[in-house]
């Protein structure tokens, strides 16, 4: 089976703020596929879009539950264009987090290690968003905080055992 191709239509520049408006609306209506698409419309208008960006980041990994390793591949691609050193922490704390939820309710073989693996790596990206915070913003303590928590309700969560590679005996 052929997979078919289509030239995507751009959207014009004075059409971004509507088109954000809808990708928001998107995601609260749990449609983040369809809040996906339009991010990809407006960052290929205006590539540095900060809010789009962020918007893009919480749109992919709302949809983790469907397809782990593509959605972190695009996050991992996208994390690095938000130029705030606080944000791009922030929701770095935030795509780790949501991949621990994901390996958490996935249940397979080795998730809980995977799970607590991501939670850890969250909980180290909101100590450095903390370090970076502006004054009045205690978010990336709040995330913290809930990550923490859900680590002490799961006590059956550890680091996933590190694979030893010895040499054989000769």
């Amino acid at each position: 089976m052929v997979k078919e191709q289509f030239k995507l239509k751009p959207i014009s520049r004075e059409a971004i703020p509507r088109a954000i408006q809808k990708a928001e609306r998107y995601r609260l209506i749990n449609q983040s596929w369809a809040a996906e698409s339009i991010c990809r419309d407006v960052l290929e208008i205006d590539p540095a879009n900060q809010q789009v960006l962020v918007m893009l980041v919480l749109a992919l990994t709302d949809q983790l539950a469907e397809g782990h390793g593509t959605v972190m591949k695009a996050v991992h691609e996208t994390l690095p264009r938000i130029t705030d050193p606080y944000q791009r922490a922030y929701y770095t704390g935030i795509a780790s987090e949501r991949s621990g939820q994901a390996h958490l309710h996935r249940g397979a073989m080795g998730s809980g290690g995977m799970a607590y693996d991501s939670f850890r790596e969250a909980m180290n990206w909101y100590e450095k968003a903390e370090a970076l915070r502006p004054p009045g913003n205690d978010d990336a303590l709040l995330r913290w905080n809930a990550v923490a928590r859900i680590l002490m309700a799961h006590p059956h969560l550890q680091a996933a055992p590190e694979e030893r590679f010895e040499a054989p005996l000769e």
